[in-house]
This record gives structure tokens, C-alpha cells and sequence, in this order.
């Protein structure tokens, strides 16, 4: 159970990122009091925000689970490699060599660093 709390924070985490990323690209604006309908019509901006917090939730009931060196690496390694492929699936963003190696290495540490806990 505690890996699944932490996988689906990882899942939050990089969906709220995405989302906001959409929520930035026009015609859509950044939320401001200057055009206060643009700020509420903003939908990914205002769901990514709210997938922010419910990762947050998700992280804080991971760390009453495990210990704070594996939730933590766990966490934000996972969001970091899921942004990565939802950057070239979502926004067609270039994926070079290095990146998938790069995944590959992170994912690589934090098993090393997990592996005692898991055990």
C-alpha cells in the first residue's frame, strides 16, 4: 500500500506539472487580477493546482509509511522521469539520448538507495 500512495503522488505531481505547462501556453494566460476571467476560465491551470496539493497528500501519508531518504528520492526522481515522457508525448518536446539515459541512471539510484527498505 505505501508504494502505491507513492506512485499515484508521483502521478499528481507530474500531471499538475503538465497541466500547468498547458495552462501557460496561449491562447491561455497566467492567472492575474488584471483579467480576472482569464484567471478563472484557466481550467488546467486551476486543476493542476489542486493535483499539486492532492500530491502533497499523498506524499505526507508516504512519509507516515516510509522513511523520509526513500519517500523523498522515490517521489521526486518518479516525477521527474514521468515529466520527461509526458513532455515529448503531451507537447512533442525533443527526447535525446541523454535524457532517456539520464532516467535510466536516477532510476538506477534510487533502487540502490531503496533496496534496504524494500528488503
Amino acid at each position: 500500500m505505501k508504494w502505491l500512495i507513492l506512485m499515484l503522488g508521483i502521478a499528481s505531481n507530474a500531471s499538475a506539472s503538465v497541466l500547468v505547462k498547458m495552462a501557460m501556453i496561449p491562447p491561455r494566460k497566467f492567472p492575474s487580477l488584471d483579467d480576472p476571467y482569464a484567471a478563472l476560465s484557466n481550467w488546467p491551470f486551476w486543476f493542476g493546482l489542486g493535483l499539486y496539493g492532492a500530491a502533497f497528500l499523498l506524499y505526507a501519508a508516504a512519509l507516515a509509511r516510509l522513511p523520509l531518504n526513500v519517500a523523498h528520492p522515490v517521489l521526486t526522481s518518479g516525477a521527474i522521469a514521468t515529466v520527461a515522457m509526458m513532455s515529448v508525448i503531451v507537447f512533442r518536446e525533443p527526447f535525446h539520448w541523454n535524457t532517456g539515459v539520464g532516467i535510466v541512471l536516477v532510476i538506477a539510484g534510487v533502487m540502490l538507495i531503496s533496496a534496504k527498505v524494500a528488503a
